[in-house]
């Protein structure tokens, strides 16, 4: 059977396939499948404090896509370092564990790394940059190259776990901030996040979350990923955590060819909860199929016309 085992920077995977941040909570679907099946698991996106969401509707399924506005409810960094992490922490000891973080000022960043690093409960810590920056009128932190420069930058500086960036897709030239982020010290980058947009009900005119606006992920953004993977990988030198719209394992295929080395499963999650561990079980066999020995050997490898 194919090789399937990636290496990157504090993740040591059997397979390149994770769930996306948010989509398993604390693991609180752990009850779906054995989460060893998995190669690495990422907690939901913590806060400096609780936090308790958006209004409802936060989400809105269509055929194709799927658009939330769940906000980051969360219990805020030091209960879930208290009752979430380090429990499931000790249930599975190999299993490589990544932590994202998300703030409303370079100094809560700075601060949540610092508090997640040395609980010493994770193996990596990922930055979530899609959020609003307070001292800049609420622009997106993801959206500024030298913002993300100083985020990932002072982070590094307080830290010694590996750090990945995680990019908004919701940007002119995403290639830009990717070299922010490595400018920074950044050991690693995951994309891309939500594309945001706009869906109307026609019959009561009016938007169908209950926050109006909302991240669009699902099969409809997969083409808009892969391209910006590609164009990632192109532009640095840093190991990519590629997903949007990953539903099976030629989709996991597709995402090495582009660039990625890892992969993360997001709104699959919404049709099957054991998604992701299906998708880590169907890839050698499909690697096989396809002749190729180690699916490292896929990354970047797309042929242009």
């Amino acid at each position: 059977m194919a090789n399937i085992k990636v290496n990157l920077p504090g993740l040591n995977m059997k397979n390149p396939v994770m769930p996306a941040s948010g989509t398993f909570g604390f693991g609180d679907m752990k009850y779906a499948f054995d989460l060893e099946e998995l190669g690495a698991f990422v907690f939901k996106t913590v806060t400096p404090q609780a936090g308790t969401g958006n209004p409802q509707p936060q989400i809105f399924v269509n055929q194709d896509w799927i658009m939330n506005s769940v906000g980051l409810t969360n219990p805020g960094v030091d209960e879930a370092i208290a009752s979430k992490m380090t429990p499931l922490r000790k249930q599975h000891l190999d299993l490589p564990m990544v932590a994202s973080i998300a703030g409303g000022s370079i100094e809560d960043y700075v601060e949540l790394a610092e508090k997640i690093d040395q609980a010493g409960v994770i193996d990596a810590l990922e930055v979530n940059l899609s959020c609003p920056n307070v001292a800049e009128g609420g622009m997106l932190f993801g959206i500024n190259s030298k913002i993300v420069e100083q985020v990932i930058g002072q982070i590094k500086q307080k830290i010694s776990r590996p750090v990945y960036a995680k990019l908004t897709p919701n940007v002119t030239d995403i290639a830009e901030i990717a070299r922010a982020a490595q400018s920074g010290g950044a050991d690693g980058l995951s994309l891309i996040n939500t594309v945001y947009g706009l869906e109307i009900d026609i019959k009561t005119r009016k938007p169908v979350l209950g926050n109006n606006a909302g991240g669009l992920s699902g099969k409809a953004v997969q083409p808009v990923a892969l391209r910006m993977v590609h164009e990632v990988y192109e532009a640095t030198k840093l190991p990519i955590i590629g997903m949007g719209g990953i539903y099976s394992a030629e989709d996991v295929v597709k995402f090495f060819l582009a660039g990625a080395q890892a992969v993360a499963i997001g709104s699959a999650h919404f049709e099957d909860k054991k998604a992701a561990a299906k998708i880590a079980q169907d890839l050698p066999q499909l690697l096989d199929d396809l002749g190729v020995k180690d699916i490292n050997d896929l990354v970047g490898k797309v042929q242009f016309n």
